[in-house]
């Protein structure tokens, strides 16, 4: 592999499409390798747009937008990090020789819609997952889920990070849920997927890497399982390594594998997955870095962010651990643009943690504006102090803190 120049003529160039938190980890990532980047996201000044070479805002869900970009831009990958992307333009993009997708375009079109991982994991694969259909009205949502059984899940099947979610306890909770379902879609439409509650005693997101060897054969490895949880499909808090057995492992690295052999090319997989006991059930997959997985900018000698830099360059990977750590979220908590935060220097009074404030442009109260993360001997000490260190920020409109942002 050849890596050139940024801003010359011989420099490696790559776009993401999608600009957030993630999205700005492997920028910085890939920046370090000497690759000019240029990040794209649907509104100005997000996260990545601070730290790439160029930056552009456009719908990219236009397929006629996306394409005149990578024309003008001439990117050689092209790297998908959120959902909503004109998926089909992608592939007649990579079909026409214009730019290499990461991990394939087909890849992205089947993780993008949950209809289509589902039914390549649980229809071709004949993995284990829960049950499920999907509906396209209320009514159909009803007689799904009695068919199903209550309590069940109702999500969009376009959509990620829990967006649109929602746990049916009884047939009351149906109007309700489909009204949530169609106004968080990723894209407009009223298809869902209604899925069997599994009674779980734990769910890990599997990264999984797949890159080139020596001898340039596309290998597997794994990180150490990430446990995490999550409050109505948010993700709130993670930590690194999620206790397991090691047949209840050696089972979630064996579904990961041959899921991700399926979708093709290189690249850093989030795979979900549930387990109870020595039991493993697949969840979703991402075809990039997984939210859960920022514990690992404290816990592994690679991030997942310079995981996914490395393998989609054709450069060698490591997945060891070097401690036990743990992440948590900090949100926005008020709704307003360009806040300020207070605490920082209480927070970074406890021991052995780090912050990252993403430079969102604007706050919600449920929005993730950061992460606190926290590293030491075990686990369970890294989640009090990553709570303990999230807790301590504090998020406020700028009107009410004069001269806030003075040293």
């Amino acid at each position: 592999m050849r890596l050139g120049t940024p801003l010359t003529s011989h420099a490696t160039r790559v776009m993401l499409l999608g600009a957030g938190e993630l999205g700005k980890e492997v920028i910085i990532a890939l920046q370090r390798l000497g690759v000019e980047v240029i990040a794209v996201d649907r509104y100005p000044h997000a996260p990545g747009h601070h730290v790439a070479h160029r930056w552009h805002v456009i719908d990219m869900t236009d397929a006629g937008a996306l394409r005149a970009l990578v024309e003008k831009e001439r990117p050689h990958l092209l790297v998908p990090e959120i959902e909503a992307i004109a998926t089909d333009e992608l592939a007649r993009i990579e079909a026409d020789g214009l730019a290499r997708v990461i991990p394939t375009a087909r890849a992205t079109q089947l993780t993008m819609n949950r209809e289509g991982i589902r039914r390549l994991v649980a229809e071709e694969l004949k993995l284990p997952t829960s049950r499920y259909d999907f509906a396209e009205s209320a009514e159909e949502v009803r007689r799904v889920a009695q068919g199903l059984g209550f309590p069940c899940v109702l999500k969009p099947v376009m959509s990620s990070s829990g967006k649109g979610q929602s746990v049916l306890r009884t047939r009351r909770d149906v109007e309700k849920a489909w009204d949530h379902a169609l106004s968080a879609g990723r894209v407009k439409g009223g298809r869902v997927i209604v899925e069997q509650w599994i009674d779980f005693d734990y769910e890990i997101t599997l990264l999984t890497v797949r890159a080139h060897d020596a001898r340039g054969r596309v290998t597997t490895q794994f990180c150490d399982p990430v446990g995490h949880v999550q409050i109505n499909g948010d993700y709130v808090e993670s930590w690194q390594p999620q206790a397991m057995s090691e047949v209840a492992r050696a089972r979630a690295q064996d579904i990961a594998r041959k899921v991700t052999d399926a979708l093709g090319g290189s690249g850093i997989f989030g795979v979900e997955l549930f387990v109870k006991e020595d039991h493993v059930w697949f969840s979703e997959v991402s075809p990039r870095p997984h939210d859960t997985g920022m514990v690992t900018m404290v816990t592994q000698a690679q991030s997942e962010f310079e995981l996914h830099a490395r393998a989609i360059l054709g450069l060698p990977v490591s997945t060891e651990l070097r401690s036990a750590g743990a992440s948590a979220v900090i949100y926005g908590a008020v709704a307003a643009p360009g806040i300020v935060f207070e605490g920082l220097e209480e927070a970074l009074r406890v021991p052995r943690v780090e912050l990252r404030l993403f430079g969102k442009p604007e706050a919600f109260p449920k929005r993730r504006m950061g992460v606190a993360l926290a590293y030491g001997p075990d686990v369970t000490e890294a989640r009090v102090r990553a709570k303990q260190c999230a807790a301590k920020v504090r998020p406020v409109i700028p009107e009410a803190v004069p001269d806030a942002v003075a040293p």
